[in-house]
């Protein structure tokens, strides 16, 4: 099982990101996905939640109207589109799939916010 995370990187506040997460080793169409993110000095905290048929079903009150969820089951990949990024939103990202009897994680990507 590999969860890959990508688009992390260094960017002025106002600005947008896209994250991507290319998974493998499982049947990704049937996975709920989300995204979890941890600040430096704070315990992780889930972002956004999408079901296996692509219905966004939970973002955090923090990134509600400024980040979106998505999926492609026919790439095996979920996205973050980020927009309006603010300093707080500085931290690494972390893919995660999740089930009944499963729990699978990426390495994560390092999102900064700064100007």
């Amino acid at each position: 099982v590999q969860l890959v995370e990508s688009g992390g990187g260094l960017v002025q506040p106002g600005g947008s990101l896209r994250l991507s997460c290319a998974a493998s080793g499982f049947t990704f169409s049937r996975s709920t996905m989300r995204w979890h993110r941890q600040a430096p000095g704070k315990e992780r905290e889930r972002v956004a939640v999408i079901s296996s048929l692509g219905i966004p079903t939970n973002y955090a009150d923090s990134v509600k109207g400024r980040f979106t969820i998505s999926r492609d089951n026919a790439k095996n990949t979920v996205y973050l589109q980020m927009n309006s990024l603010k300093p707080e939103d500085t931290g690494i990202y972390y893919c995660n799939a999740g089930g009944r009897d499963y729990d699978y994680w990426g390495q994560g990507t390092q999102v900064t916010v700064s100007s």
